[in-house]
This record gives C-alpha cells, structure tokens and sequence, in this order.
C-alpha cells in the first residue's frame, strides 16, 4: 500500500550570518525552507547579507516587518508603513514576489491581520504551538507546531502524520555550539530519511 505524505515546511527569522552554515546544512539535506527577513537590518553588523549576498540562494525569503516592532501597538498608519515597505525592500532586493510573513515576537490583532491581508501576503505565522498546524482557521494566524529546539520535538513530530503536515520555525543564532550543530544537522537528516516526509515551500500549502 502505498504510504501517505507528509509536508514538511520550515521558516528561519530575522537573518543572522548563522544564516549561512544553515543554509548549507539544508542544502546538504536537500531541505526547503523560507527566511523571514527585516529588510533594515540587513546591513547591520552580525547580518548575513552584506558578507554573502546570495546565502538565500534557492530558498524563500519572506517579509518579517521593516523594523522588527511590535505592530499591534503601533497606528495603523505607521503599522501599514513597516509592512508595507519592509515588503517592497524585500522584493526589490531579491527581485522575486514576498507573500509570506512572519509577525515580529509573535504578537498581532485583527487590525494588524488586515493590514497583511492588504500588502498581498498570502500568510502570517505566529508562535503558538498548535498540534494541527493546517490548514488555519485564518491564513493570517498561521500556527506551526512547534520552535525546532521544542524539547517534544519528534512526538510533534510523529502527531502531525494525522493531519499530513508539519511546521517548525526558530532564529540560526540560537544553534550556539559545534554539538547543536550536529544534532540539527542530524534532526535535518532524519526528516530527509524518512519515507513518509517531503520537504516543500510553504506557499505550495497555499
């Protein structure tokens, strides 16, 4: 009998040189993944663009805000603002459409969703753990699974099979030490291993 899929999606935020050894592990595992990106911090120092501009090279970028706020305590103009032109720097950088989002510490509002849903982002994802990531009740509060580093990791893991996919997000610079590379390497390799998984964008969810 031929085996059910699981879809496997995974997103990394704020962009930091980690971003590069990172990348090279996925590539390694031929493992997709989107990068949630603030478009004004990219040149700052500790950032992995100016050093290797095409680290993302084959993998998703999505908008994170300009400024990495939090948007729900802003006015809805200047919220709109940051969305807005965090997108457009995005997307003239990279020379590729931005649909994805990702909301800087988690945080929203109705007011905040409607403002995405106006820029043309196709999805948002929060920060809350859900066992059933998809599909959202609301594009705009799209919740994963869990943080990569969630000590019930693979028990997630193994729950989501009942709904057919699974989503992880997390920041490269919490992998701190040559033993956390490994076992994310490792971590990595064994979803690649696995018969029933397969890696795919998150907007392919879509």
């Amino acid at each position: 009998m031929k085996q059910t899929k699981m879809r496997v999606v995974q997103c990394w935020d704020d962009g930091h040189e980690n971003d590069i050894p990172l990348c090279d592990v996925l590539r390694r595992h031929g493992a997709k993944a989107s990068f949630n990106l603030n478009a004004s911090n990219m040149e700052q120092p500790g950032k992995a663009l100016p050093k290797k501009p095409d680290v993302f090279d084959g993998f998703t970028v999505a908008n994170h805000s300009l400024t990495h706020p939090h948007l729900e305590q802003m006015t809805i103009e200047a919220a709109r603002a940051d969305i807005i032109d965090g997108r457009k720097r995005l997307q003239d950088r990279f020379g590729t459409p931005v649909l994805g989002f990702a909301y800087p510490f988690g945080t929203y509002s109705p007011a905040v969703m409607e403002l995405l849903r106006e820029a043309g982002h196709v999805y948002a994802r929060t920060t809350v753990n859900v066992e059933q990531c998809f599909p959202p009740q609301d594009a705009m509060a799209f919740h994963p699974n869990c943080h990569f580093l969630a000590p019930d990791f693979w028990e997630r893991y193994e729950r989501a099979r009942a709904c057919g996919v699974f989503y992880f997000w997390g920041h490269s610079y919490e992998i701190r030490t040559p033993e956390m590379w490994e076992a994310f390497d490792a971590q990595i390799a064994r979803i690649t291993a696995d018969p029933a998984a397969e890696w795919v964008e998150l907007l392919d969810l879509f």
